[in-house]
């Protein structure tokens, strides 16, 4: 299988999410701000979508349901695409995500 190379930021966060330390984690979420760029937010989606470390994974669930409405919403984001439809619906009935990002993929 190729092997892409990455270079700069989204390196940066693909390293961190190679990793997946509850550390890595929050530093890619730091990434999602109100001022994040389109594309810094595609390079974290792309980013945490590599997470397997289960601290890592802990960690993202942290971010559903305590994070800003952004990092909840890249949160479920990678639960859904892991088909972990039922932290993501917990998250849902409390109110922290609405229905159209629980349910996206």
């Amino acid at each position: 299988m190729a092997r892409y190379k990455f270079s700069g930021r989204l390196k940066e966060l693909i390293e961190h999410a190679e990793i997946g330390e509850v550390q890595d984690i929050d530093f890619i979420m730091s990434h999602l701000t109100s001022d994040s760029t389109f594309a810094m937010t595609r390079c974290v989606d792309y980013a945490l979508s590599i997470v397997d470390n289960a601290k890592g994974i802990s960690q993202i669930e942290f971010y559903l349901f305590n994070g800003t409405i952004i990092q909840r919403n890249y949160s479920t984001l990678f639960f859904n695409r892991r088909g972990n439809w039922d932290i993501v619906n917990r998250a849902f009935k409390l109110g922290l995500i609405d229905e159209i990002q629980a349910f996206s993929r």
